[in-house]
């Protein structure tokens, strides 16, 4: 069955959206957290049946599963973007030009912005509330692992529509089948840009398949690179913090880096934290050597595949570099321009690194786990783009906006 009726509806219940105030917005939004809050119990019956299909073994159980702290932790998210500014409406540039037409520059919604994800419930409400705030509508084509979840939270968000004034089509849940993806990206008469959030695969395959513009929320291939003058203490808590806090996100820690200068204290120092959250470590000749002396358990020796693998579990490359321009090297090959740290007390190779190293955030001395919307203040995400084009990091509210040329005459001709 197609879903072109239903991308027609999405489109012209954009137009309410945009009428919608800025106080309105913000009001239709918390009230959205407040039904969260009292659903919690509703919501998590729905989500265990989705857990209920997938084995503990699978790393995007973590990613799918919600519980009250996460719930509680969506509807606080919901009121961050009720309290952003609206994006909508500013004046980027005025100015009278020479034949005396009045011109304005204002920033207007996108229009209808369709997300492709995967496992990921709470992207559901994330998009939904970015795009309402932004004066969007939205259309949802989530994963099959989280269908129950999503079809309660938009129900949700359904609800908060109809009470506004708002048709329910403004945010449009599509069915989880694969087979409605290629009539969506090819939906140019409805949909004015689609964002891809989830696996490598699925990002490659709407770039290749879409006549809608794309923006590229790209997977993380994260490295932290431990330079021969850092506090061995810091990179210790740093690097575990990275790889172990949630390894199926996509700003964990995928490769770590370590100089020879302090590789032989530095690994052993990681066997504790590592044994205790069983991760396993692919290592390089010389990393691997030091850890099997160490005697850490989940060791393999690295292949040349497993360097630039996202591996979205508790899994790490290890490799042991000469100095720092090895490492920028190792980074410029196998970086996915996502997240990129040194940990390093050096400040002209701080700078340095943070002035080579080509990715949507760069850090020196934090964990790569924070590049995140919320942490950026921004509220909630889209997705952290990886391309150059329009928006680069954290895809929040501020781009979800284009521009619109105001132009007011008094009947001037050319």
């Amino acid at each position: 069955m197609t879903i072109l009726p239903r991308l027609e509806q999405t489109q012209q219940a954009a137009a309410a959206v945009r009428r919608l105030s800025d106080d309105a917005k913000a009001r239709l939004l918390n009230h959205l957290a407040s039904l969260v809050d009292s659903q919690t119990e509703a919501v998590l019956a729905q989500n265990q049946l989705d857990l209920d299909l997938l084995p503990d073994t699978d790393p995007k159980k973590d990613r799918l599963l919600l519980n009250p702290a996460r719930l509680k932790g969506l509807a606080e998210s919901l009121r961050d973007v009720a309290r952003l500014p609206d994006p909508t409406g500013q004046v980027l540039l005025e100015r009278t030009i020479e034949q005396g037409l009045q011109l304005r520059k204002i920033a207007v919604p996108l229009g209808v912005v369709g997300v492709i994800y995967e496992s990921r419930p709470n992207v559901t409400l994330d998009v939904a509330a970015l795009c309402l705030r932004s004066g969007n509508a939205c259309v949802l084509k989530g994963g099959k692992e989280a269908h129950h979840s999503n079809q309660v939270l938009v129900a949700l968000i359904h609800q908060a529509l109809r009470e506004f004034g708002v048709p329910e089509a403004a945010v449009t849940l599509l069915p989880p089948d694969r087979a409605v993806v290629n009539e969506l990206l090819t939906a140019t008469r409805y949909v004015d840009i689609i964002i891809p959030r989830g696996s490598e695969g699925l990002i490659q395959f709407v770039r290749q398949n879409s006549l809608v513009p794309t923006i590229e929320t790209g997977a993380g291939v994260c490295h932290t690179y431990v330079e021969a003058t850092a506090d061995l203490n810091m990179a210790r808590a740093i690097v575990v913090n990275a790889k172990v806090s949630r390894p199926s996100v996509c700003n964990a820690l995928d490769c770590l880096l370590v100089d020879a200068a302090v590789a032989p204290a530095l690994l052993p120092m990681l066997t504790e934290d590592f044994t205790k959250w069983n991760v396993e470590v692919f290592a390089d000749e010389a990393s691997y050597g030091i850890l099997q002396e160490a005697g850490y358990p989940q060791l393999q020796p690295a292949r040349a595949e497993d360097f630039g693998r996202e591996f979205l579990d508790y899994k790490c490359a290890i490799r042991v570099v000469s100095g720092p321009d090895e490492a920028l090297q190792h980074i410029q090959r196998y970086s996915s321009r996502h997240s990129e740290a040194i940990i390093s007390r050096n400040q002209p190779l701080i700078d340095r690194f943070l002035t080579e190293v080509d990715a949507a955030a760069v850090y020196a001395n934090a964990s790569t786990r924070f590049t995140d919307g919320g942490c950026f203040g921004l509220g909630a995400e889209i997705g952290i783009s990886t391309q150059k084009l329009h928006a680069r990091g954290p895809f929040a509210l501020e781009k979800l906006v284009t521009e619109k040329w105001v132009v007011l005459g008094n009947g001037q001709t050319r």
